[in-house]
């Protein structure tokens, strides 16, 4: 468990001892319920109780929609029609997992950027954040897969066009998508692969989430300081830090109460506002959609993808470089995977030896601005892909591979922070002041 010292589970009955010395489970919930947290965190670090609820939320509603859903692409339509009317609360239960989706996703996008301002992917936690990006990735296929299951207009076209990016990939593609598929094209083969990932994707991502926690109780938190807990004594780190309870989980359950209340009103009375309207018409693979787009969670990354096109110089270039095995449709997908590689790659790209936005004033100007491109990007992959919606695309996406790979190293250098705090404790008496720097008896 975490490095930082502070009293340890000691079973006192005998049934407990015999217990511990067998399977310390009591210990280890012990050590993870009171554990030493930086008492100076702010409202920014509630997302993690979000994303568990939602993640529970989503195995829950997802095993019981499972026992109603016929995964076969004659019946899989109809058998979500069965389970929106027929079945008892199955209307609410599919809509709480569908929009369970996008608060999942609302969270975690909130949580990674809460962690790229706090510079929470700092050393020593390089592997806990490369956890969470695997967890992202993870989160992605699984919601892409559950889109295509009640196989409306947009599920099927959705899979058609997404599937083809892997063709793009020479040499190796057309094998890979056919692998993917199932056969040559989108069809039922297709829906039973997507049923039975999307089954069990939420079950590693509940592990993943599961050595996640472990990761970073095994180095602490960071804190919006970004200075480390004191651990060179037992009596230093209580003054830098309070239990992860009581204090935080009645903070923590208080925010997801006031979230769940926007949460539920949402569910009740705009159940299909994040929806699109052609997945309540039956996939028809003669009828293609007028503008196909996937769910509002990948358009930032869709954007990117569409941005790059034949007549950009940089596609054109790896054109020319790579003998033409680079085409537009490659270098494409390459920019979107590419988009998440380089926000995992953080951890070495940032140069700065100050760990916290806050004490970084020109970082903060910049990461402002990221976060704006960040909503350009999701709003203009919403958007048809010709005229300026190309141009604003192109220069959104150019603006984000600018920030990681030319951006974040320069600040490093040429950046001066403001004066940090010596202490987590420096820091809570300058905010709330020093009376309340130590918790009641």
């Amino acid at each position: 468990m975490s490095g930082i010292p502070h009293d340890h589970y000691e079973p006192r009955t005998g049934g407990q001892k015999w217990l511990h010395s067998r399977l310390p489970i009591v210990g280890l919930m012990y050590d993870t319920i009171m554990l030493p947290t930086p008492k100076n965190l702010n409202w920014m670090w509630i997302w993690g109780i979000v994303l568990t609820f939602c993640l529970l939320l989503q195995i829950i509603t997802g095993i019981v929609l499972v026992m109603h859903y016929t995964p076969h692409v004659d019946l899989a339509f109809a058998s979500v029609e069965h389970i929106m009317r027929d079945v008892n609360g199955g209307y609410m239960l599919r809509y709480l997992h569908a929009n369970g989706a996008s608060l999942f996703f609302i969270a975690v996008y909130l949580h990674i950027f809460r962690g790229l301002f706090y510079g929470s992917y700092k050393a020593p936690r390089e592997v806990t954040w490369i956890i969470g990006m695997l967890i992202y990735l993870a989160m992605m296929a699984t919601a892409f897969m559950g889109y295509v299951l009640p196989w409306g207009q947009m599920s099927f076209w959705g899979a058609t066009v997404i599937t083809g990016l892997f063709g793009a990939i020479p040499g190796i593609g057309e094998p890979i998508q056919t692998w993917l598929l199932g056969g040559p094209a989108v069809d039922n083969a297709t829906l039973n692969r997507f049923f039975s990932l999307h089954y069990l994707l939420p079950f590693v991502i509940a592990g993943l989430v599961g050595v996640h926690i472990w990761a970073f109780h095994t180095t602490g938190n960071n804190n919006p300081t970004g200075v480390e807990v004191r651990r060179t004594s037992k009596e230093e780190a209580e003054r830098d830090t309070l239990p992860f309870w009581p204090y935080f989980v009645m903070k923590d359950l208080f925010a997801l109460a006031v979230i769940l209340l926007v949460f539920f009103a949402v569910v009740g009375f705009m159940p299909n506002y994040l929806g699109h309207p052609d997945n309540y018409l039956e996939a028809n693979a003669l009828a293609t959609p007028a503008h196909i787009v996937p769910e509002w969670y990948f358009l930032p990354f869709y954007a990117i993808l569409r941005a790059f096109t034949a007549d950009v110089w940089v596609v054109q270039l790896a054109n020319f470089v790579s003998f033409g095995l680079i085409d537009a449709k490659f270098f494409g997908v390459l920019a979107m995977f590419g988009a998440i590689a380089v926000m995992a790659l953080a951890p070495w790209l940032d140069t700065s030896s100050v760990r916290s936005g806050r004490y970084r004033p020109m970082f903060k100007w910049w990461f402002a601005l990221l976060c704006v491109d960040f909503m350009v990007l999701m709003w203009v992959g919403a958007m048809p892909a010709g005229g300026i919606y190309a141009w604003i695309s192109l220069i959104a996406s150019a603006y984000w591979f600018g920030y990681f790979l030319i951006i974040l190293p320069l600040l490093g250098v040429i950046e001066k922070p403001l004066q940090q705090p010596a202490t987590i404790e420096d820091d809570f008496a300058a905010h709330y002041g020093a009376a309340n720097t130590t918790p009641a008896e």
